[in-house]
């Protein structure tokens, strides 16, 4: 098994900035791409972010692109969310996943069904 746990979400002001960090413990030799997703109030969990596991390769949700930027620390089992530029319509929960697939296909990566562990999530806020 693989447990994800998110922190660093809160409560920011349009423009703001905010980084989620994304701690993955257990079986973490099983894990190869991760993303991000979120879910606002009354919506479908949207696609935000995914990285190979090398790092290599990474894609954006069309909404986030030029924002956000996600990233990885192998060494320490972690990942990241740089959230920039932050909108209103980006508050949301926040929710790393993680796939034990070594493949990276960028269609895919999109696919809440592609991946098998996710945490918890944060609460990400911000005010306009």
């Amino acid at each position: 098994q693989v447990q994800l746990v998110e922190s660093g979400g809160g409560l920011v002001q349009a423009g703001g900035s905010l980084r989620l960090s994304c701690a993955a413990s257990g079986r973490t030799s099983r894990v190869y791409n991760m993303a991000w997703f979120r879910q606002a109030p009354g919506k479908e969990r949207e696609y935000v972010a995914a990285i190979s596991w090398g790092g290599g390769n990474t894609h954006y949700a069309d909404s986030v692109k030029g924002r956000f930027s996600i990233s990885r620390d192998n060494a320490k089992n972690m990942v990241f969310l740089q959230m920039n530029s932050l909108k209103p319509e980006d508050t949301a929960v926040y929710y790393c996943a993680a796939d034990v697939s070594p493949k990276w296909v960028p269609s895919r990566t999109r696919e809440a069904n592609e991946y098998d562990y996710w945490g918890q999530g944060t609460q990400v806020t911000v005010s306009s």
